[in-house]
C-alpha cells in the first residue's frame, strides 16, 4: 500500500515545517500539501486528494471551525484532525460538532500527534482521556461528572472574538481580521460580557487572557 496522504492547514510556517518533518519520517505517512488559509485548503483538497486534513483553529481571516464545516459539507468522508494550542476543554466539542474526528493540543509529544493521526485514519475518534471522560459523563448525565462552564453558552463566533481578546487584539484589529465592522465586534463583546456575567471591559480582558492562550 502507498503512503497515507496528509494535508496540513496551519498558518505558522515554523510549526507547519515541524509537522511536515514529523509526518514524513513515518514509513506509511506523507504530507502531500500545505496551506495557511481556508481558501487554499479547499483548493488543495481536490488537487492533492489527501486521506486526512490536519487543521489548526487559528487561521488567517476565519476560524478553523469554519474550514471543518466546509470540508464536511463538500467532502463528507474526508477525516479532519485538529492540532491546536487552544484548550481542548473549550474547543474539542465544538470541533467534533463541526465534523472533526479528533483533537490534539500542540503541546503534546510528537508521538501523541502521530498516534492521533493513525487513530483518525483508522476511522476512530481521538481525544485525550480527560476530555473523553468529560463528554461521556455529559452524555450519561452522571451527577458530579460535568461542571457547567459559562463559556459553553458562547456561540462559535463569540468564542472566536473572546480568543482574540485573549491574544491582546483591539476591537479594531479583531474587526479587520474577521472582516467585520468595529460596531459588530463591540456588539459581540457586550454579548460575551452578558453571558459570562462580566461587568466591565477590564473583567472581560482578564477572563479572556486566563482562558484563551494564543498560539
Amino acid at each position: 500500500m502507498g503512503k497515507r496522504r496528509i494535508l496540513v492547514v496551519e498558518d505558522h510556517p515554523i510549526f507547519r515545517l515541524g509537522l511536515r518533518e514529523l509526518i514524513d519520517q513515518e514509513d506509511d505517512l506523507e504530507v502531500c500539501a500545505e496551506s495557511d488559509d481556508i481558501a487554499g485548503a479547499l483548493a488543495e483538497i481536490p488537487r492533492s486528494r489527501p486521506d486526512l486534513v490536519i487543521v489548526d483553529l487559528a487561521l488567517k481571516g476565519r476560524s478553523g471551525i469554519d474550514l471543518i464545516r466546509e470540508i464536511r459539507d463538500r467532502h463528507g468522508k474526508l477525516p479532519v484532525l485538529v492540532v491546536s494550542m487552544y484548550e481542548e476543554a473549550l474547543y474539542a466539542e465544538r470541533a467534533l460538532a463541526a465534523g472533526a474526528r479528533g483533537y490534539v493540543m500542540k503541546q503534546e509529544a510528537s508521538d501523541s500527534i502521530v498516534q492521533a493521526l493513525r487513530c483518525v485514519l483508522e476511522g476512530r475518534f481521538h481525544l485525550s482521556d480527560k476530555m473523553t471522560t468529560s463528554l461521556l459523563g455529559r452524555l450519561a448525565g452522571a451527577p458530579g461528572t460535568v461542571v457547567s462552564d459559562p463559556i459553553d453558552r458562547l456561540t462559535d463566533r463569540e468564542l472566536e472574538v473572546f480568543r482574540m481578546i485573549g491574544q491582546g487584539l483591539t476591537t479594531g484589529e479583531i474587526a479587520a481580521r474577521l472582516h467585520l465592522s468595529a460596531k459588530t465586534i463591540g456588539t459581540y463583546r457586550e454579548r460575551i460580557k452578558e453571558k459570562l456575567n462580566l461587568k466591565t471591559a477590564g473583567e472581560l480582558t482578564v477572563q479572556a487572557l486566563r482562558r484563551s492562550g494564543g498560539d
